[in-house]
């Protein structure tokens, strides 16, 4: 079995090494799931640029996108990375398995996005009339719907190149559920 290595930053273009350095200093190191993208000359900026754009939605519910989705595609790096970020962002424990599980109790608009996004990444894009109705019924509109499928595809690139290549997690390992 082929052994897929987290690049050093000595090992990455000049480009992706001033990248590193600008991760280094805005989080203190450079994630694991960033260097392996620096393997590839544009991605790791291309990466970034896609995860750090605009959005209609706030933190906690970009949360809630990559828990459901990464949950859904049983990506251990990016449940791990996001059970950390979604506790920065002011989720509880309880609330961040609950989001997991799609049993959000907690908060109704939550609630709705999280049906939504559950049901776009099972159904490949497609989702039944209840979860559109209840979506635009909680106050999002065809806007977060946009930023709401950006981010998928953006978890979703995320979740497959670590489901692939199983580099080591560097983030407290989140738990089985």
């Amino acid at each position: 079995m082929r052994d897929y290595t987290v690049p050093q930053k000595n090992e990455v273009s000049e480009a992706n090494q001033a990248i590193f350095e600008n991760l280094e200093s805005k989080l203190g190191f450079v994630p694991n799931l960033y260097a392996y993208y620096a393997k590839n000359e544009t991605a790791l900026g291309d990466y970034l640029s896609f995860q750090g754009r605009k959005s209609t939605l706030r933190a906690k519910e970009k949360e809630v996108v990559n828990l459901v989705v990464s949950q859904f595609n049983g990506c251990q790096y990016c449940l791990s990375a996001h059970t950390a970020i979604g506790k920065m962002n002011g989720f509880t424990d309880e609330e961040i398995l609950a989001i997991r599980k799609g049993e959000i109790s907690f908060d109704a608009k939550l609630s709705a996005l999280a049906g939504l996004a559950q049901e776009i990444v099972a159904n490949k894009g497609n989702a039944s009339e209840s979860s559109r109705e209840a979506f635009f019924s909680a106050g999002y509109d065809e806007s977060n719907l946009i930023d709401v499928i950006v981010l998928i595809g953006e978890k979703v690139i995320s979740n497959y190149i670590h489901n692939f290549t199983k580099f080591p997690i560097d983030f407290p390992i989140a738990k089985e559920i």
